[in-house]
């Protein structure tokens, strides 16, 4: 990441500079971060995954878990980073295994979230990735799947928070990072 760190306001402006803002997606009213137009970017891509790395290297992260679907994209990077396994949390009827499964409100709709049963063992370590933190309900409802299993949530990462939706306040009891605050 050419020395780059998460205190560097030029890379944290150059990375919000490459989201693009698209109006009444998925509905009216909602203005949708779109992270595709910072994926095809190499070097920002990378100096993103890079950024929310630094966070845990050096410590015991076990597994990473990533939520459907942009969180697999930085999630699965991460764990490589990490030397972690990686655990895909989905939306419900795409997991072909065991699983359990949990509802939550989202900022326009609802839906259940769902991961394999043998998925952590009792006691992993593991950090929960997605690209962007709104109301926090993914995030809690993804704490709550990993904790029903007996994973202990080191972390939860996001490359983007919505400041004004106040999804933080919803997941105090965590070490939330996130690296934009837009």
């Amino acid at each position: 990441m050419s020395g780059a760190t998460a205190g560097d306001g030029a890379v944290l402006r150059a990375l919000a500079d490459k989201i693009r803002d698209v109006p009444n997606f998925p509905k009216e009213g909602i203005l949708f971060k779109d992270i595709t137009t910072l994926l095809q970017d190499a070097g920002a891509f990378r100096q993103a995954v890079d950024l929310m790395a630094a966070t845990y290297r050096g410590k015991a992260v076990e597994l990473v878990v990533g939520v459907e679907s942009r969180g697999f994209i930085f999630g699965g990077a991460l764990a490589y980073l990490l030397h972690a396994g990686f655990i895909p949390v989905r939306k419900e009827g795409k997991l072909p295994g065991q699983k359990i499964s949990e509802a939550y409100a989202l900022e326009y709709g609802s839906a259940v979230l769902e991961i394999h049963k043998d998925a952590i063992k009792p006691g992993q370590s593991v950090v929960i990735v997605d690209d962007l933190l709104a109301t926090g309900g993914t995030a809690r409802t993804t704490a709550s799947l990993v904790q029903q299993l007996g994973g202990k949530v080191v972390g939860i990462s996001f490359l983007i928070e919505l400041k004004f939706l106040k999804g933080a306040d919803h997941l105090s009891e965590y070490n939330v990072v996130s690296h934009l605050k837009l």
